[in-house]
């Protein structure tokens, strides 16, 4: 296979944790997440793949294969994927949100309200007073047959007020209480007499739409300001999103940084709807990564144990973010595992097998942590409290293969804006390079 075109789009940055920025902005959805990957990719030769034809790859090819919002890459080895394995690096685009329903508009109290459902486990009270934008996919009639669009306003466009202390006194002393349903709708427009149409709204975004042409949408609330570096040295990143696009865009960097032909096949795996259980055609419970691996072994073998000897031979990193210590809640982190910002990897385990994560594999990590001078750290859950999960086992139970789960520390996860520490960004990619260009047969 050979790609045309490349262009200078992802050029050499000094700092990754800026470039994260870069990333994160250009990736309010998903989608977009998937479409700003895609750009890099591209700059680097890669070719994409059209899932519905079968064509082999064979040694050096660089390819990707999109399925809605869950984009997988791969640099294929110059050796039988059977017996040299494939590098994994699973992630995910999605971020818990807010989602607009497909009635988008309401009116109260003066206003138009847009109807939304929560996705994922929403840090609901997080979205209050915040300036919001609206982005996601459009599906739309056209000449040749339905065709789908990217819309991002990317501009503050509404805003979910919260109710003044004057009408809810107790609030300070009692916490915040919110039903979704009722309090989570933004403020579109102030209604000035006459009807609004959804649909005008999103077609005014789009090129050459009429809005009789929409049919359909998956669009999201997202933050509109522009992710920051904050601190005296500007150590620290405020950004939506943080979970799980700072292991996407680290996964991305390490494999444009592992390019040089190698026999062992290196793959990226970036999934939609991890947040919501991962059961979807493209979530990580689906049968797409195993049906890319496929193509990638039996363009080499065709033997019948192909697959299962591959996998044998093949390994996973699981990435997402971290839970780092809380200066404000030190009690609510296990006393001897409280990972702290700005030092280096953290490696998840869960003796439940909620992290992927064993004794083996965690050595294993810590090896190639090593190798790109870094001291990884370590994460479990306090024993009396439940742990949360990932794709990590879910890959590992369906593919059969070793895995660890790994992140950058963090704090405010599944918050609507989130924080993290610019010096982890390089250390994490150096891992997942060290990883991805390991000489060693393991």
């Amino acid at each position: 296979m050979v790609a045309t075109g490349t262009t200078d789009y992802d050029a050499v940055v000094t700092d990754l944790a800026d470039d994260l920025l870069t990333y994160i902005d250009r990736s309010p959805t998903a989608f977009h997440a998937v479409e700003e990957t895609k750009r890099r990719l591209l700059a680097h030769d890669f070719v994409e793949l059209d899932p519905r034809k079968g064509e082999d790859v064979s040694g050096g090819d660089r390819c990707f294969i999109v399925r809605g919002g869950t984009i997988i890459a791969f640099v294929v080895g110059t050796q039988d994927p059977t017996e040299h394995g494939i590098r994994m690096i699973g992630a995910h685009t999605d971020s818990p949100n807010l989602r607009v329903k497909p009635v988008a508009l309401t009116r109260a109290g003066g206003a138009f309200r847009i109807g939304m459902e929560t996705y994922g486990g929403v840090l609901q009270h997080t979205w209050l007073d915040r300036d919001l934008t609206l982005a996601g996919r459009v599906v739309i009639r056209a000449d040749k047959g339905l065709e789908t669009r990217l819309v991002n306003f990317a501009r503050p466009l509404m805003r979910i007020p919260s109710l003044a202390i004057h009408l809810n006194r107790g609030v300070n002393k009692d916490g915040l209480k919110l039903n979704a349903q009722k309090h989570l709708a933004p403020m579109l427009s102030l209604e000035t007499g006459g009807e609004l149409d959804f649909r005008d709204v999103v077609a005014d975004e789009l090129e050459d739409v009429l809005s009789a042409q929409i049919v359909s949408w998956d669009l999201a609330a997202a933050d509109a300001v522009p992710s920051v570096r904050s601190g005296l040295s500007r150590e620290i990143i405020h950004a939506p999103r943080l979970d799980n696009l700072g292991s996407s865009h680290s996964a991305v960097k390490a494999l444009l940084g592992a390019l040089d032909p190698q026999p062992a096949t290196r793959l990226i795996a970036l999934y939609d709807h991890e947040e919501c259980g991962s059961r979807s055609a493209q979530g990580a419970q689906s049968s797409f990564l195993q049906g890319v691996i496929e193509r990638i072994v039996n363009s080499f073998s065709t033997n019948a144990t192909s697959f299962y000897t591959c996998m044998a031979n093949s390994f996973l990193v699981s990435a997402d973010m971290a839970h780092a210590v809380h200066p404000n809640h030190v009690d609510r982190h296990e006393p001897k595992h409280r990972p702290v910002l700005g030092a280096g990897p953290v490696i998840k385990q869960n003796i439940n097998q909620s992290y992927a994560t064993n004794d083996e594999t965690s050595a294993r990590f810590s090896e190639w942590c090593r190798a790109a001078d870094v001291v990884p750290q370590h994460f479990v859950t306090r024993t009396d409290l439940p742990c949360g999960t990932t794709i990590g086992p879910i890959t590992a139970a369906r593919l059969g293969v070793r895995a660890v789960d790994v992140g950058n520390p963090m704090l405010s996860m599944h918050s609507c804006r989130e924080l993290c520490a610019a010096a982890d960004v390089d250390k994490m990619v150096g891992a997942m390079r060290a990883f991805l260009t390991d000489p060693t047969h393991f």
